[in-house]
Parts: structure tokens; sequence; C-alpha cells
């Protein structure tokens, strides 16, 4: 039996997410085996694999729209749009992102739970600045247009607001543990900010007309700012709190403020998000 893509639209969403999944994989292991198999860097190995994955992707949902939703522009309808509001969003997200994980790390300092250290140098740390700077825009992309932008938008194809809101949040917190299970064992405390950092982010597209700059934004500072820390070394425990409470593994996600800290940013992104839905229907 032929499949025609146009019939797809009227699938329920978890058949469509299967399909596509399904299409991405057949597409992106014809290069992904030659390159595990030709390359013996393990860290080119992953950039290159996953270069090509989101390549791959990004075509995929400009092929997806435009033969089974008859959208040809399903990517601004995801909220990625080329717009000077758009780009302002970014810009406060990210600064919105840094700002609250390098408080975070400050308030701790204050509290006499961590303690500040000099880098190893100017210079290294300059490096480390920039480096997260495009390691974290890359990261928050990426993730923003997959989780919030093509997974957000095919579960409210079929579901309410809040049950998309709760799935997306869910899955993005889930599919971070596809990963050895010695290491799941080791990181399993993150699920939870990795949940409420989801929910965060989705409640972020939504005060914003549903465009991907705000949530890029805030993604990539958080990271930015936890890249800074951690591989610039630049705080270590003082031991003074058990490890639950900073952060197991130094991760702010594993710990009890970092929890907080997003809680803080999650309150204020609902916030704004129904501020927005109220002026909507007035």
């Amino acid at each position: 039996m032929k499949l025609h893509p146009d019939r797809l639209a009227h699938y329920p969403a978890p058949a469509r997410l299967g399909i596509f999944v399904l299409t991405l994989l057949c597409l992106w292991l014809p290069f992904c085996v030659p390159i595990y198999w030709l390359v013996s860097d393990q860290n080119l190995v992953n950039i290159l694999t996953l270069v090509i994955l989101y390549v791959e992707f990004i075509i995929l949902v400009r092929l997806w729209g435009r033969y089974v939703y008859r959208q040809p522009h399903l990517l601004s309808n995801y909220g990625l749009e080329r717009t000077r509001q758009n780009a302002i969003d970014l810009l406060k997200g990210l600064s919105t992102g840094i700002l609250s994980q390098l408080g975070l790390f400050v308030l701790q300092g204050l509290l006499g739970w961590v303690v500040w250290q000099q880098p190893a140098s100017v210079v290294f740390l300059r490096q480390v600045i920039l480096e997260g700077l495009i390691v974290s825009l890359g990261i928050g992309f990426a993730e923003e247009l997959l989780f919030r932008g093509w997974l957000l938008d095919e579960l409210q194809r079929n579901y309410s607001l809040k049950v998309s809101l709760w799935v997306d949040a869910i899955l993005f917190a889930l599919l971070h543990f596809i990963k050895p299970l010695e290491a799941i064992l080791k990181t399993w405390p993150t699920f939870v900010g990795l949940l409420v950092l989801g929910l965060t982010l989705v409640w972020a597209k939504r005060s914003r007309n549903g465009r991907l700059g705000l949530p890029i934004g805030l993604h990539a500072g958080l990271v930015w700012g936890f890249y800074i820390i951690n591989v610039g070394q630049l705080v270590r425990s003082s031991g003074n709190v058990p490890e639950w409470v900073t952060g197991i593994d130094r991760n702010p996600l594993a710990g009890v403020m970092g929890v907080l800290c997003l809680g803080t940013l999650a309150v204020t992104m609902w916030t704004l998000s129904r501020k927005k839905t109220a002026d909507e229907h007035r």
C-alpha cells in the first residue's frame, strides 16, 4: 500500500512522530556508519555526526511542511523568524540565562558553599568565554528547534496546550538520558531540573507569540554560564553543605539550589505567558 505524504497530516501525533524519526534515521545512518568506521577521533565523530543529523533534520522539516502540511515555511511557523524582535528576544534570553547561572554561583559563594578560584590565565578565560558562547548558541538553537519547534508543534496539532506542555517537557528530560546505564544512574538527579527547564522554555516561547528567540537565548545563556564556570574551573565546593545542595558532580541541575533557580525562571516565564494569553483574549 502506498503512503501518500498529505495523508500523514491526519495520523495521530505518535504515528507522525515515529514516521518522522524513522525517516530521519534512514537518511542519517548511511552517513553516520562510515564516519564511525573511518574516523578514530571520538570528538570529531560526535561533531560530524551531530552536524549531519541537524542539517538533515532541517531539510526533512522543510519537506515535511511542504508535502505533509502544505506549509512551505514550517520553520517560520515553529517560531524561527528572521525579525528584529526575535533577535532582541534572543539577546534578552541570553543575558537572562547567563546572569541567572552566574548569580547562582555568586550567591553560593556568599553563603560559603562554594569557593571562587582564579582562572589559569586571562587568555585562557577569554578563550573559554568565546568557546562557551559558540557551543551554547549551537546547543540552544538545535535543541529549541527540535523540542520547542518541531516536537511542540506536532503535539499541539492533536493535544491541548496543557498536555502538549507536559509531554514536551517530559520527553525533553527523558531524551537527555539516552546514554549508558552507568551514566544514567550517576546523573538521574538532573531529571527534575531538566523537567523544570523544559516547562520554562515552553512558557518562554508562548510569552513571545510563539517566537523561538527567547527560549533559544535563555537555553544558550544557561549553558554558557555553566560552561564558563565548569570548563574555566572558577569554583570548587567548600564542603560546608552536601553535594546535593550545590549540585552533584558540579552540575547545578542536580542540586537543590539549581532547581530553585530554574523554578524562579519558570514562574517568571509562566507569568509572562499567562499575561500574554490574557491580553490576547481582551
